[in-house]
């Protein structure tokens, strides 16, 4: 059963047929984190993951999305709020909403990655990694433009 919070004239739900991926996609294409994204891609990524939406007036102004067990361990991906709705508190409701999740408690780790929303993700108790010698990755730079031959 999808849950729903209501603010004022927002609505923020987990329901995946709510999802609007055309807005999703249009947004994470030009994002410094998923810079020209293909749509099929943004798409498996809904279907694989815990969704939360923030709509106004059935419009999705907002997303959040988190890839999890369920049991262990939480990270937290593409998360936006529209130009036109920021400055109104909602990305920070959107995070709290996110972590207050009944099917997200007792995790033992969270984790993001952000070059610029350090503190956004503090207000709901995101702090630097402890220890960043013990945290490896794998990131080729420029991944999905490099994948299209380098141009979008």
């Amino acid at each position: 059963m999808p849950l729903e919070w209501r603010r004022g004239d927002y609505v923020i739900s987990d329901d995946p047929s709510r999802v609007d991926a055309a807005v999703a996609h249009a947004f994470l294409a030009r994002s410094y984190w998923a810079d020209g994204v293909p749509r099929d891609i943004v798409e498996r990524a809904i279907d694989g993951s815990l969704n939360f939406g923030l709509y106004h007036d059935d419009e999705m102004v907002g997303f959040a999305r988190i890839v999890s067990d369920y049991a262990t361990f939480a990270y937290v991906a593409d998360v936006f709020v529209l130009e036109a709705h920021r400055g109104r508190g909602l990305g920070v409701w959107l995070m709290e909403t996110v972590v207050a999740h009944p099917r997200l408690q007792g995790l033992r780790r969270w984790m993001l990655g952000t070059r610029d929303a350090h503190g956004l993700y503090e207000k709901v108790g995101f702090e630097p990694v402890r220890a960043p010698d013990r945290w490896m990755e794998i990131a080729p730079p420029d991944f999905y433009t490099a994948a299209q031959g380098g141009d979008r």
